[in-house]
């Protein structure tokens, strides 16, 4: 009977990122300001792709799909996490614990994947500019979308299902600001080397199979752009792929560092702030590189503030 309560846990509890009230202030002011900074970002591209028939095309209907996998990818962490940094007990239920690892596994798989549809977007258009709007249908935008919702789905309820099942026994506490899988599988009672070899070769597919699609499709964009005759043409063709490939850097390069390092083991500590960089920093930033490295982008942000002046001097 002891051991059937020792296993049966109800609630985690996290440590957070420091008990220093100082810090807790800097950094509460700090992430609630990201965050919100990533809703209006975010929201305010989807509405401007959606609101302008200039961006009814397959770029910018990715583009804004990777802005609603930003809002849910951060809005499943922030809140929480902005919630307990003066909390005294930073807890949440056993069913919640499940979910959040769920939600925020599932929306960084999805943006990996969006990524590499976003590459193969502009192949097609750099590489087959003449093919381009008759292979880039609608339906193939759409598949193009869908895929990516579609394996996140199945590599995270792997994930989740595997890990949840296990017995937790003993501390309950989380080294972590949220419930992330690693921190997890070290609070088990049981052996976790299964969960661990699935977490390697599934995380490690989602990295590398993306970023496959990702790199050839670059390979043969680069190719292109140097067989160009005019530099004006190969400065436009880079232009359209810079503002991806600073996004696919950042994102790439934070998930490697955690997920599918070969024979390292980084402290938990150096994982919080590289999970706080990837979770809530990255959204913000995906919206603005996209605005402030597109030109088509600032022009109908321009376009808009200067109709909005333009009714408000009507108004007076």
């Amino acid at each position: 009977m002891e051991n059937k309560n020792q296993t049966e846990v109800t609630e985690f509890l996290f440590l957070g990122l420091t008990d220093i009230l100082q810090e807790q202030i800097v950094l509460f002011v700090m992430l609630f300001i990201v965050y919100l900074v990533t809703l209006g970002g975010n929201i305010g591209m989807i509405i401007l792709i959606w609101t302008d028939l200039r961006f009814h095309t397959p770029m910018y209907f990715f583009l804004s799909h990777l802005s609603f996998v930003d809002i849910c990818s951060s809005s499943s962490i922030a809140p929480k996490m902005l919630c307990d940094i003066f909390a005294e007990k930073k807890g949440i239920s056993f069913m919640g614990c499940a979910t959040q690892m769920w939600f925020s596994g599932f929306f960084v798989a999805t943006e990996c994947f969006l990524l590499a549809s976003m590459a193969y977007d502009r192949y097609m258009a750099i590489c087959k500019p003449l093919l381009y709007t008759l292979i880039m249908s609608q339906r193939v935008c759409v598949q193009l979308v869908v895929g990516p919702y579609a394996i996140a789905l199945l590599s995270t309820m792997t994930h989740t299902i595997l890990t949840f099942r296990l017995p937790f026994c003993g501390t309950n506490i989380i080294n972590h600001f949220f419930c992330d899988i690693s921190p997890l599988l070290s609070l088990a009672c049981a052996d976790t080397l299964i969960n661990k070899l699935v977490l390697f070769i599934l995380a490690g597919a989602v990295v590398m199979l993306s970023g496959l699609i990702i790199m050839v499709s670059y390979v043969c964009i680069l190719a292109a752009i140097l067989k160009m005759q005019t530099a004006d043409g190969r400065r436009k063709a880079f232009s359209t792929c810079s503002s991806h490939l600073a996004v696919v850097s950042i994102l790439y390069g934070t998930l490697f560092f955690i997920y599918v390092q070969p024979g390292s083991s980084p402290s938990l500590d150096i994982n919080k702030v590289i999970s706080l960089f990837y979770t809530v920093v990255i959204p913000m930033l995906n919206p603005l590189i996209y605005s402030l490295r597109n030109k088509e982008v600032k022009n109908a942000l321009r376009r808009k503030f200067e109709r909005k002046n333009s009714l408000m001097v009507l108004a007076k």
